[in-house]
């Protein structure tokens, strides 16, 4: 499997396609437009381990909730991510079997290193 997930009002992901020289032909999926379903979210995390790596704790609505305060399980991770794009780390890029979460100098590092 091959896709991007993402949100085309993002600068940073932008940026970052751009930095990597991530074909048009790459299949993205814009976040804002298309949330991500179950089945997506569950192989994303069979890839990554956990629903934690995936779940975005600089979220606006992350700091709203005051989820910090919580105690939030994987199930709990998860169903958020479902809820509302803005709680999925972004971007996140599938290239067959490895998955590349955030936008540190280190996965784009990693990505760049990636034949697309």
């Amino acid at each position: 499997m091959k896709k991007a997930y993402y949100l085309s009002t993002c600068d940073t992901c932008k940026r970052i396609f751009k930095e990597i020289e991530l074909p048009e032909s790459f299949p993205k999926q814009d976040l804002k437009k298309e949330n991500i379903c179950t089945k997506e979210l569950e192989h994303l995390k069979q890839l990554r381990g956990s629903y934690e790596a995936l779940f975005n704790k600089r979220a606006r609505l992350y700091r709203e909730r005051n989820l910090k305060a919580e105690n939030l399980q994987e199930e709990d991770f998860k169903a958020l991510i479902l809820e509302h794009y803005t709680f999925l780390k972004r971007p996140v890029i599938v290239s067959e079997q490895e998955i590349f979460i955030g936008n540190s100098k280190k996965t784009v590092a990693q990505l760049q290193a990636q034949q697309f």
